[in-house]
């Protein structure tokens, strides 16, 4: 699989902006570079990046409000968000914004690096034919779910779990296996965290408002998908 190589990084901390520059320039990246969200925003509609790494404070226009507009543009191009905002909130709004994945300062560069690399694999276009569990479809293809009719918009990371769920259901996936399908061999407990977070908000679309729940949790193992056989028919 093609790796990315093209990066454009959206950071006003000079120094921080200088390491993470050098850092992936020794290791093959071209790299462009915008200090506040007015310029990320220019620079992204017009460059052609294969991943955006998005510091969450930013003069001019906040890293939130950059990605939304970033994502009513259609402009689905991978989005690495940076802050140093760790709280659980804080996360709910980076994802429900449009970023698909979320590092917290300070962070170790080969971390970043490894970062890149997963949430790129994971955006990349699929083959797959279309996924059917109950009256849920979904097609790998355009990221998009419908359920009853009613069309679902998906992050990258909520599609790629998605995905999973449905193409081994009704089997159970643990934590660490929905883990390396959305982030690769990253690990941690930040990356747990981070997959009850998607997960949490991926039923708030495909289940929540239906009235049945199809994304079921197998406590202290993982999540599975299956249609309730008391609905079938």
């Amino acid at each position: 699989m093609k790796e990315p190589r093209s990066v454009l990084l959206v950071e006003d901390q000079r120094d921080i902006a200088a390491n993470i520059w050098d850092f992936l320039e020794r290791r093959g990246y071209h790299v462009d570079h915008a200090f506040d969200g007015e310029a990320g925003m220019a620079a992204a509609l017009r460059g052609n990046f294969d991943v955006i790494v998005l510091d969450l404070g930013l003069p001019r226009l906040d890293g939130l409000e950059l990605c939304r507009r970033l994502r009513e543009t259609d402009q689905r191009t991978p989005v690495l968000m940076l802050t140093a905002r760790d709280t659980l909130d804080d996360k709910l709004r980076g994802f429900a914004e449009g970023a698909d994945d979320y590092l917290v300062k300070p962070f170790a560069m080969r971390e970043l690096e490894a970062r890149i690399r997963a949430v790129y694999r994971r955006c990349q276009p699929s083959t797959d034919a279309p996924l059917v569990v109950g009256d849920l479809r979904y097609d790998p293809k355009t990221l998009r779910a419908t359920r009853r009719g009613h069309s679902i918009e998906l992050t990258r990371a909520q599609s790629a779990i998605l995905h999973q769920l449905m193409l081994h259901s009704p089997q159970v996936l643990t934590h660490q296996s929905l883990i390396v399908a959305v982030w690769g061999d990253v690990g941690g407990d930040a990356t747990v965290a981070a997959l009850h977070t998607h997960v949490y908000e991926l039923r708030k679309l495909v289940d929540r408002p239906f009235g049945e729940a199809l994304i079921l949790s197998v406590r202290g193992v993982g999540y599975r998908m299956e249609k309730d056989r008391w609905h079938d028919g």
